[in-house]
């Protein structure tokens, strides 16, 4: 059963790679293309998932979101993580004052959602898509910190870590040879789970038109057009809201069966 979660996950998450591959090099329609004609086509062909209120397809539109659905997961995942993780790795292997300091730092930031830190940013810099990754990226930085001082402080128990320490191995070269390749599936895990996370984010954010401008699409933005259209054709708002189900899920399947592949004492259990 876990190893179906882990096979599930990967084929929704590829399933959303291939879609914002192929948005790179080809799309059936131009999805900026306005077409007043063409508004609100149903289902078929040429138009697949038929065409928005302003007559633009929406397959072609559901294939550049993807794009910048990765673009921007990407991005703030790894800002996140190229801060986050070296601060949890300072904490568990200084301790005292020094890992006291950092997590509460990271307690302070953790209380300040991605939403509120677009909206702040978006006052100061304007809505764009850097705004929405800054502002994602800085919202996950704790959860990074945390899973990798968690992750230190058990490496740092361990018996070839004290020899090494002993040895007069350099607190660096601890950190680098040893902290980290063994807290590396760690992170893994909690980028896929951010990852996730990072997808709701910029959505909400597109919807409130504090991520990535026009005429750009982006599935938030997708579902925002949607809403005047609810309840003449509700199949606007159903297929970017399936896109955006079905690549959280697959990212939250992915960074589970992930977690439980990688731990040793679940694989046993499974």
């Amino acid at each position: 059963m876990k190893r179906f979660g882990l096979v599930t996950g990967i084929c929704l998450v590829g399933l959303v790679i291939l879609g914002a591959a192929v948005s790179l090099v080809w799309t059936p329609f131009d999805p900026i293309r306005v077409v007043p004609g063409q508004r609100l086509q149903p289902p078929g062909w040429p138009h697949l998932l038929g065409t928005d209120g302003f007559g633009i397809d929406t397959f072609s539109r559901l294939l550049v979101g993807a794009r910048m659905c990765l673009v921007v997961g990407i991005i703030s995942v790894s800002l996140a993580a190229v801060v986050g993780v070296p601060l949890g790795m300072l904490a568990g292997q200084a301790g005292g004052w020094v890992s006291e300091a950092v997590m509460r730092l990271a307690d302070v930031v953790y209380a300040f959602p991605a939403l509120l830190l677009a909206i702040l940013l978006a006052a100061g810099f304007g809505a764009s898509t850097v705004t929405a990754m800054v502002a994602i990226g800085v919202a996950t930085m704790p959860a990074f910190a945390r899973v990798a001082r968690a992750g230190t402080l058990q490496v740092m128990a361990s018996e070839f870590v004290v020899a090494a320490r002993s040895s007069g191995t350099s607190p660096w070269g601890v950190a680098g040879r040893h902290v980290l390749p063994n807290i590396a599936p760690l992170i893994g895990v909690q980028a896929s789970v951010g990852f996730a996370m990072a997808i709701l984010a910029e959505a909400a954010l597109s919807y409130l038109g504090l991520g990535t401008p026009r005429p750009t699409p982006t599935w938030g933005t997708m579902l925002r057009d949607a809403q005047q259209f609810l309840f003449v054709d509700p199949l606007q708002a159903l297929w970017p809201g399936l896109a955006i189900a079905l690549a959280v899920l697959g990212f939250n399947l992915l960074g589970d069966g992930l977690r439980d592949y990688l731990d040793p004492r679940l694989r046993e259990v499974s």
